[in-house]
């Protein structure tokens, strides 16, 4: 097949004549080809194998695993136990935590502490206090590092999961796990680096749209693809009926060929894309099949996992995928599940979507851990906000001012970061926002916030915008 060149060699072999023949296709073009930089493939030193040319720090963590409960659990009932609010059950809340604070659909309406309805314990060396809707991660409390400190700028679900996977509400952004491609490449060829698998419960499932998996100003070839959790994992891979593998090799070559034509006469990453992912389908046709035939799974890790059915669309089945995709060299994947809207009902949706994913969460730990994987793997687990401290009928309202996320391995200290005040209404030690919980991440796979960057209308865009500092107090 035929090689195109970089960017910076296509800038050093403009003209007078090509530039006014490039400048047909518009200035934007160029701004766009800037995207399409191809480092050096990736040695053992570390050298990575996308637009950074070298990392900025020494990697803890080569890929993550984000474990999105979707729909803002309760940090009240997961992670931050507060006996104070379980004292004031049911009592006028205190005016002076809620005065002249956005609250959502509370807005007006009287408002009245509720307390937690489940005990918590602490476990482990670092004792950290963990609700009893989760034994099974409580069992891992001595890999868990949990902020109970975090907060967030948006109080409706798709801006606050925008603003958790992109840093901005502004469509167009590029989600995390595109920015990690972008910047650090994959690890494989034969898969998309960076994948989505969607689960859902028997309550509290708000919708998720695709836009938070969106590439956004990036090209597209660095979007998260949704695999879907049950049934065929990629719509139309297989082949045609009458058609051979050799006969489809050739129609991908010639089609290529063909794009090559014209990536060759006008600068635009989507034809690169178009190229990439042609190439990237024809080999999955063999890699998609292989990674979800859990039938070489031995029973006693379906177990482990809580597996009825492999491929029967469960969070535990995806955390198993998660954990398969990691081991072939996946970059970025994205779990999420659909279970966390506790407007009412919240004692038993809690009990629900607790049950379907703690199991799965602690298996996919200790599995990674056993397997050497988990300390350049960091695993993180949380919703894109919290939920109120007063009560909203039977349930919780969504809350901007506190909630709380736990993260494992990839080089974080075990134990609890920040807190809030005595009945969970506030952060008030250790703040970290979204753009932090950015920055810290990017750090942890050795990247400098400030210097992931693309230019977007003249501006420098990236995923921590003009905020965030990484919490060095986290990382081990």
């Amino acid at each position: 097949m035929k090689t195109f060149p970089d960017f910076d060699t296509f800038t050093r072999s403009v003209n007078r004549r090509a530039f006014l023949t490039q400048s047909a296709y518009g200035l934007g073009g160029l701004a766009l080809a800037s995207l399409m930089g191809q480092a050096p493939a990736a040695t053992d030193t570390g050298t990575p194998r996308g637009a950074l040319k070298t990392l900025h720090y020494a990697p803890k963590a080569k890929r993550v695993i984000h474990l999105c409960m979707a729909g803002g659990p309760s940090h009240l009932e997961t992670f931050d136990w507060k006996p104070e609010l379980r004292r004031l059950h049911d009592q006028p809340f205190p005016e002076s935590f809620t005065k002249g604070q956005q609250l959502a659909q509370l807005q007006g309406a009287t408002l009245k502490a509720r307390g937690p309805f489940v005990d918590f314990q602490k476990h482990g060396k670092t004792g950290i206090e963990i609700s009893s809707l989760f034994p099974h991660l409580a069992g891992l409390a001595d890999e868990l590092c949990v902020i109970r400190s975090m907060q967030t700028e948006q109080i409706n679900h798709d801006t606050a999961h925008a603003f958790m996977n992109t840093g901005s509400i502004i469509k167009g952004r590029p989600s995390m796990g595109s920015w990690l491609l972008y910047g650090l490449g994959a690890e494989t060829e034969d898969l998309p680096g960076f994948v989505v698998l969607v689960s859902q419960g028997k309550s509290g499932a708000q919708p998720v749209s695709a836009r938070q998996w969106s590439s956004g100003v990036l090209p597209s070839k660095f979007q998260g693809i949704q695999f879907q959790s049950k049934g065929d994992p990629v719509h139309y891979l297989g082949s045609p009926d009458g058609f051979c593998q050799s006969t489809q090799r050739q129609v991908v070559e010639e089609v290529n060929r063909l794009n090559g034509l014209l990536a060759g006469r006008q600068i635009d990453p989507e034809i690169q894309t178009r190229i990439s992912q042609y190439e990237m389908a024809f080999r999955m046709q063999s890699s998609v099949p292989e990674l979800t035939d859990m039938s070489q799974e031995p029973a006693s890790i379906l177990e482990q996992y809580g597996i009825k059915q492999p491929g029967d669309g469960s969070f535990a089945s995806n955390c198993l995928q998660a954990r398969r995709m990691a081991e072939r060299g996946v970059r970025m994947i994205q779990l999420y599940h659909r279970a966390w809207d506790h407007h009412g009902g919240i004692e038993d949706g809690m009990r629900d979507a607790a049950a379907a994913t703690d199991q799965a969460s602690a298996a996919l730990l200790s599995d990674l851990k056993q397997r050497g994987m988990l300390d350049d793997t960091l695993v993180l687990w949380g919703g894109e906000f919290g939920r109120t401290p007063m009560g909203q009928g039977t349930g919780r309202d969504h809350h901007i001012l506190a909630f709380s996320v736990a993260m494992a391995g990839g080089g974080v200290k075990p134990g609890t970061y920040g807190s809030t005040d005595e009945l969970g209404y506030r952060a008030i030690d250790n703040i970290v926002n979204v753009h932090d919980l950015h920055a810290t991440m990017l750090k942890l796979l050795g990247i400098d916030h400030k210097r992931l960057n693309v230019k977007f209308q003249g501006l420098d865009v990236r995923l921590t915008g003009v905020a965030g500092n990484p919490v060095d107090a986290i990382i081990a």
